[in-house]
């Protein structure tokens, strides 16, 4: 669905020659783009890997000569590639524009909350819906049109999937935040999938769905309801920034930018949880924004990240045509509240074909009150592997990650690292992973077991050449 929302007056034009393409992360991760991408809502550990990976398409690919195909566009690849066979099919799978999907009734709320929070003079929407663009995006899209430094951990081959050293798929939808707003666009909202190399466990999954939202104001807009505002301004010139705003923002706008950015998202979560809900802000870093936050909510007696925002880095406007105003942005995870929102236990289950499962949200009215029952509680089944690396070798544990699940797919509930061992006297260094095994269907018999733990034991001694103990 694309809604074509209010632009701003501009004499500048859309003419990126790149795929069209998005800050914030907000699944249930750890990763070096923290919960919007602006998310956070899920953390992975950002280990640094060196770009002669052996794990990828590329050290096969390239010799032969061969493209990546993804999304029926053929793309050149290099010693950067690491897109696995697997994660090449989820591109245009689009879970949050399924009808009766639990992504797309968590979709429809946050658009229609937005519509209803800021109608025109004429009662139609502002904000604009941004919901099928491409994935695949340029490392320009994804990092440095949002001021990413060059060293920064997130751009690493360990947190993302690179499609070549010049392209990959999008590490959050803010990829796109910079494009639209020189297409003259003031308000919109950004839903799509995104895809980060990850820890594997129920709430941590390769691909998962973000929401996006940016928000510019001029300075007619911003003081027009404060008496006395002739002499107001959004721009003062001052060196560097404080801990409350920007070095080029005065107080005055930053705290009534500030103050709209957390009511609306504060009445976006109680939406969802209730008025009584619980909240508090969080300071946050984001290269995006200053100043930024992180809202989190008490949920079975725990504080739980739901969302990032913060006030766009001035520097990210003036490049992209709207120099004269100052936005706020936020993002979030569908996943993380649809789990929350619906008590999905499982990140898998949203991948499910099972009518079990997807017949429970089937409702008339998105709105509707949905509690997931389970279908059924099948087994799991664990097995350990341990095994010496080589003396000389980047690996990390995403790169075991991979090849689990390359072999195991969905049936992979968890994978961790429960030992890390270097020998005392030949210094040699030994890994031991528990792999838990359960099928979301059905019952895995051992012999199914056994045989996928053997085939991931064999990959990982071809990939890496290590020493199973």
């Amino acid at each position: 669905m694309e809604v074509v929302g209010e632009k701003r007056n501009s004499s500048h034009s859309f003419s990126r020659s790149s795929e069209n393409s998005g800050v914030y992360d907000g699944r249930p991760s750890r990763g070096a783009f923290k919960k919007y991408s602006m998310l956070k809502t899920i953390r992975h550990a950002c280990v640094w890997i060196s770009p002669a990976r052996k794990y990828s398409l590329a050290s096969k690919l390239v010799k032969k000569g061969k493209k990546l195909e993804l999304l029926d566009q053929k793309y050149p690849i290099d010693e950067w590639t690491n897109v696995t066979k697997r994660i090449s099919q989820y591109p245009g799978k689009n879970l949050h524009l399924k009808p009766d999907h639990p992504l797309s009734l968590i979709r429809q709320r946050i658009a229609d909350y937005f519509y209803k929070a800021y109608p025109n003079k004429v009662g139609n929407p502002l904000f604009s819906v941004h919901d099928n663009l491409r994935p695949i995006v340029t490392v320009e899209q994804n990092f440095d049109s949002l001021l990413v430094p060059k060293d920064h951990p997130s751009r690493s081959k360990t947190d993302c999937y690179y499609v070549n050293s010049e392209t990959l798929l999008r590490a959050h939808t803010t990829a796109h935040q910079a494009e639209l707003i020189l297409m003259g666009l003031n308000n919109f909202l950004i839903i799509g999938d995104v895809y980060r190399r990850d820890d594997i466990n129920s709430t941590h999954y390769p691909v998962f769905h973000q929401v996006d939202g940016v928000r510019l104001r001029t300075q007619d807009e911003i003081f027009q309801n404060v008496e006395d505002s002739k002499n107001l301004r959004i721009f003062e010139h001052r060196e560097s920034d404080s801990p409350d705003k920007q070095g080029c923002h005065t107080l005055e706008a930053t705290k009534i930018m500030e103050h709209e950015l957390k009511t609306v998202l504060v009445g976006l979560v109680k939406s969802f949880f209730g008025q009584d809900v619980e909240y508090r802000w969080v300071d946050e870093y984001f290269p995006f924004t200053h100043p930024s936050w992180e809202l989190e909510i008490l949920k079975h007696d725990e504080w739980l990240e739901v969302l990032g925002c913060g006030i766009v880095r001035q520097e990210i406007l003036q490049k992209s045509g709207a120099a004269d105003r100052i936005g706020w942005a936020f993002g979030a995870g569908l996943e993380r509240l649809a789990m929350l929102f619906y008590s999905i236990p499982d990140i898998r289950l949203f991948w499910s074909e099972d009518p079990g499962f997807l017949n429970q949200f089937k409702v008339e009215d998105y709105h509707s009150r949905i509690v997931y029952k389970r279908v059924s509680i099948y087994p799991p089944s664990s097995n350990d592997i341990s095994f010496w690396l080589p003396n000389e070798t980047e690996f990390t544990p995403n790169d075991f990650f991979e090849i689990v699940r390359d072999i195991g797919g969905d049936i992979i509930e968890q994978v961790a690292l429960i030992d890390d061992f270097v020998h005392p006297k030949n210094n040699r260094r030994s890994h031991c992973y528990k792999i838990t095994y359960r099928h979301m269907e059905r019952t895995l018999t051992k012999f199914e077991v056994n045989t996928i733990h053997r085939k991931i034991g064999r990959a990982v001694q071809d990939k890496f050449n290590v020493e199973i103990r």
